[in-house]
């Protein structure tokens, strides 16, 4: 079992470093200083990714836009750019949650935790997408999640 997870992180590592080689490097703070100058949107504009929606109680739209930032180098190589999921892991804009209740507070623990025993889905999705994220940013990632349209 222990070699089924090291094979899983080490192909993660692989495809999120490919994946955030084709953004040309990080984004800037062009986001927050745009959110900050104009009124209040969350639609960020990356290329490929699924569009955001409204912000969940406890969260605000710079969340939301800053979310979608680490999932667009983080998530997406498991889920699609579009969020809508891959055979390795669930479309997160739908109604359905596999591996939670959907809440934002559900979807921080996920985030937070991984789901090592995915229900429908070959891979497990280890804590934090393999990453090293902060509590902000996993508050961040998941308030984007919850703003695709699915969060209940």
């Amino acid at each position: 079992m222990r070699r089924n997870w090291s094979a899983f992180v080490a192909m993660f590592a692989v495809t999120a470093l490919a994946a955030c080689a084709g953004e040309g490097g990080q984004a800037g703070e062009e986001a927050p200083d745009t959110a900050a100058t104009e009124a209040p949107t969350t639609q960020a504009p990356t290329t490929g990714a699924a569009p955001a929606g409204q912000p969940p109680a406890g969260a605000t739209a710079e969340m939301v836009a800053a979310g979608q930032q680490t999932f667009n180098t983080v998530c997406v190589a498991c889920h699609g750019p579009d969020a809508k999921g891959t055979q390795l892991a669930p479309d997160l804009t739908d109604q359905e949650w596999l591996n939670t209740d959907g809440t934002y507070e559900g979807i921080i623990s996920i985030v937070t935790n991984g789901v090592p025993q995915p229900k429908q889905h070959p891979s497990p999705m280890p804590p934090m997408g393999g990453a090293s994220l902060t509590e902000q940013q996993v508050r961040d990632v998941a308030a984007y999640v919850w703003s695709l349209g699915g969060g209940k």
